[in-house]
């Protein structure tokens, strides 16, 4: 994704936004909210249909070409009128050329009736960058997923059931790869039974590629200057069509398939209280999940997620992995859920700039700034680089604007207390038992509690339970070491990272760090680590080092903490349902002789348990996501990932490579 990206947009003397990419206008310059709702609305029957979901029941709206937002609105507005208070919208748009967040915000003033929906979209549209983008509203009741980029790339990553089809690509004949058979058969796809579908043109080839795709389309009569519009509903993929290659290749795989859903009652249970469990529970109880968070120790966030400062800092790729997909999507999350907290108590966009210390880093940073939109990051040269942090610099560097720090505790207390999450401290699970279709987590001969579902969400601690014990987690300490602010130390503006970090101060104190000790038991914060993350701060900026003074501070006396940091062996998390590793290796034993094969073998699933653990130094940034992609595992919602970044965090990815390796290893 570059710069120009954004859509190009030319503004009539009426104020109505027209693409200059397309020459086509956004929206009916006469009736633009009277055509949404005759086109979209009326034909989809989504009055009818909100006002019959029942409790917790939710409708998925699946849109072609979000442009302004004007339908997401509308839609958002007839179901807060029309659903009953906890049944939930999940709106799924994909666009290719994102408003700026200023002319979203112009073209949005054109109505007025619509402002508390338009405002809220408002305050969460920053970090809108490529691929999945999961903003949530009204704490959970709508969910609006943008897949940002071309619409034949990102709805083949769509994983999930759309409910009612609303097209509204450009015009046909202005922008013709909206309006193809590709487009139309991963519609059919994704499309629920009995999912709706409704277009405003009444074009005779759309109407006939939609009924090959396997819609039964008609015409209906139009709104205004449309004479006529078309409406319809899904009868089924054609038989062809069901075993073409593209169908066939885009099968998920048995083992990273949707477990059936748990029976029961709607409870669960999340051990471990750091990012990851908050994040989780917190996504859970947003769905009508009856959450109990348990956590060991006496309140939230005391391990590796209590340090008073962590870093917003994008470690990205210019070649598009899944990590950097992943890394990509839940910055942009985690900023949305920032925008609801207090800025410079809480957190700061006070941005983070990357040193290029040598010359391969340097290298490294200009790939990147080739790959990525310079809202993004950007390439500053020393003089700049030293004029943004506010203190003298050996080099020039990467800047990421919209990064900063963050107070990790304060974001788990927002997460748990904006959906009234019940938090069980002092509750240390020592074993997990499965009776009569409920977990119970026991702490030796005492039952602690019981639920259908029980998430581990307790870093390398989740090695403890045998069904988790042979995940590759992997514990490496890291100390920070706290340094009180001094007059002169107040000028550093922005967080500035080489091998180490330094951010301006919180509360009257500066966090650096953080070391790395691999072979270390030992939370006893050492003084030679101090000396080290001092080190790493004159790496950083002799300027700022002499600014603090830290050669006047006693070793003896400087002050920081030690955490376990948790990661994998492929640095990506390890999130979603759990397996029972021996009977998966005899389900798939095949794969050791042809990993090609697919065996038509249902994944021995152990009900009800999932893990979301293993985010090393990058919590903040995927933890709460990683929140949000479980509980779409557990409530059978799209997933706000593309399939294949889940896929490459699915817990059973660990035991595949293995089965398939052994292959490698009889040769």
């Amino acid at each position: 994704m570059t710069a120009t990206d954004h859509a190009q947009i030319d503004w009539d003397e009426h104020g109505n936004p027209h693409s200059r990419v397309f020459a086509d206008v956004y929206f009916s310059t006469e009736s633009g909210l009277d055509e949404t709702r005759h086109v979209f609305l009326t034909q989809n029957e989504l009055a009818e249909r909100f006002a019959a979901l029942p409790a917790q029941g939710r409708l998925v709206i699946g849109e072609t070409g979000f442009g302004t937002g004007l339908n997401f609105l509308c839609a958002w507005q007839l179901f807060n009128a029309s659903a009953v208070a906890d049944a939930r919208l999940h709106f799924v748009s994909v666009e290719k050329y994102p408003l700026s967040r200023a002319d979203l915000e112009r073209a949005l003033r054109l109505w007025p009736e619509l402002q508390s929906f338009a405002d809220r979209l408002l305050g969460q549209y920053v970090a809108v960058h490529q691929g999945f983008q999961r903003f949530v509203f009204e704490a959970g009741r709508v969910t609006l997923t943008l897949l940002i980029g071309d619409a034949l790339e990102m709805l083949p990553q769509l994983d999930g059931e759309i409910d009612a089809w609303f097209l509204d690509g450009f015009a046909p004949a202005k922008n013709p790869e909206m309006w193809t058979p590709e487009l139309f058969a991963e519609l059919a796809r994704l499309a629920a039974p009995g999912s709706t579908i409704a277009t405003f043109t009444s074009t005779g080839w759309v109407r006939r590629a939609l009924n090959a795709a396997g819609f039964k389309m008609k015409r209906m009569p139009g709104i205004g200057h449309k004479w006529e519009v078309l409406k319809g509903h899904f009868v089924g993929q054609p038989e062809d069509a069901r075993h073409t290659e593209a169908v066939m290749t885009s099968r998920v795989k048995p083992w990273f398939a949707r477990p059936r859903l748990p029976d029961g009652p709607r409870t669960a249970l999340v051990i471990g209280a750091g990012l990851a469990g908050c994040a989780t529970a917190s996504s859970l109880s947003a769905r009508g999940w009856q959450v109990s968070l348990m956590e060991r120790h006496g309140d939230l966030a005391q391990e590796a997620s209590g340090n008073p400062q962590g870093v917003l800092y994008l470690k990205l790729s210019a070649h598009g992995t899944p990590l950097s997909q992943l890394i990509l999507s839940g910055f942009g999350h985690t900023r949305r859920l920032l925008e609801r907290l207090e800025r410079g108590v809480d957190w700061d966009d006070c941005g983070v700039l990357q040193l290029a210390f040598d010359e391969k880093e340097r290298e490294r940073q200009a790939q990147l700034a080739a790959a990525f939109p310079d809202d993004l990051l950007h390439v500053l040269d020393p003089a700049t680089a030293q004029s943004r942090a506010g203190v003298a610099l050996e080099s020039g560097g990467l800047f990421y604007p919209q990064g900063g720090w963050v107070h990790p505790p304060a974001l788990c207390r927002h997460q748990v207390n904006m959906n009234k999450v019940q938090v069980l401290a002092h509750r240390e699970v020592i074993e997990l038992r499965r009776d009569e279709g409920q977990w119970q987590a026991w702490d030796g001969e005492r039952l602690l509690a019981s639920a259908c579902v029980v998430v581990l969400a307790g870093a390398a601690e989740i090695k403890r339970f045998p069904a988790s014990a042979e995940l590759p987690l992997k514990r490496i300490r890291g100390q920070i070491t706290r340094l009180a602010e001094t007059p002169a130390s107040q000028a550093l503006a922005t967080v500035v990272c080489a091998e180490g970090y330094v951010a301006p101060a919180r509360g009257g104190e500066h966090t650096l760090g953080a070391s790395f000790a691999f072979n270390s038991d030992d939370l006893t914060p050492s003084v030679a680590e101090h000396l080290g993350n001092i080190e790493l701060l004159r790496e950083i900026s002799e300027d700022l080092s002499q600014r603090l003074k830290v050669d006047t501070l006693p070793p003896e006396n400087l002050q920081g903490r030690a955490a376990f940091r948790c990661t994998s062996p492929d640095y990506l998390p390890i999130v979603g349902p759990l397996a029972d590793r021996a009977a998966f290796l005899e389900a798939y034993a095949v794969l050791r002789k042809d990993a090609r094969q697919t065996p038509d073998t249902e994944c021995p699933w152990l009900e009800g348990l999932y893990v979301n653990s293993g985010h090393g130094s990058r919590g903040l940034i995927t933890a709460p996501l990683s929140g949000e992609l479980i509980a779409a595992w557990l409530d059978n919602e799209p997933l706000p990932l593309p399939r294949s970044v889940a896929e490459a965090c699915h817990p059973n990815r660990f035991v595949l490579r293995g089965l398939i390796r052994g292959k490698q290893e009889t040769r």
